[in-house]
């Protein structure tokens, strides 16, 4: 018997255009929106979350299909297309706002993500500094701000930063990936 219900996870890990460009791609995940969530200023804009002082995590909520990618195998990808040792800080992008942060949202998925930290402290030389807590209200970004690899691959940011990591998980994954 199929699932014919999704699921939902929150994820951060630095510049939310990197991840929901890899998850976009990724088969069972049926939409990816970017966003923010953890802070104090309810409805934030972009140019209050690049300040630092909100609080709030740049972050994608994606909904998935469990019958065809698990929040494991979800899990798994996200640690392996960002740094999860690097405390508020991707590359050069640095501030609270980068953050690697799991938000759950259920027993099992608080569960699960801690069982997969513990399976990647094996895997970094660095301990694993990735926030898990339980999912906070989130705040869907700026229209400009969905899409925004698909709608600029060209742009400086997409083309040194993002691109790579589509082109990392592409490889990792690619029995995951939409044909």
């Amino acid at each position: 018997m199929t699932n014919k219900s999704t699921e939902t996870a929150i994820l951060g890990g630095g510049c939310f255009w990197c991840i929901e460009a890899v998850f976009q791609q990724i088969l069972g995940v049926a939409k990816v929106e970017s966003g923010y969530a953890g802070g104090e200023v309810v409805r934030p804009t972009y140019e209050q979350i690049c300040t630092g002082k909100t609080g709030h995590a740049e972050v994608i909520r994606l909904s998935f299909d469990p019958d065809v990618i698990s929040y494991r195998e979800l899990l798994e990808i996200f640690f392996t297309i960002h740094d999860p040792t690097t405390l508020n800080r991707q590359g050069n992008d640095i501030g609270t706002q980068y953050r690697s942060v799991i938000y759950y949202l259920s027993a099992e998925q608080q569960a699960m993500a801690q069982q997969v930290i513990k399976a990647m402290g094996a895997v970094w030389d660095a301990p694993i500094v990735t926030e898990l807590s339980p999912a906070p209200e989130f705040y869907v970004a700026e229209d400009y701000h969905q899409n925004y690899f698909r709608q600029h691959p060209q742009q400086g940011y997409c083309s040194l930063v993002v691109a790579p990591k589509v082109a990392k998980a592409r490889k990792l994954f690619s029995n995951k990936l939409i044909a």
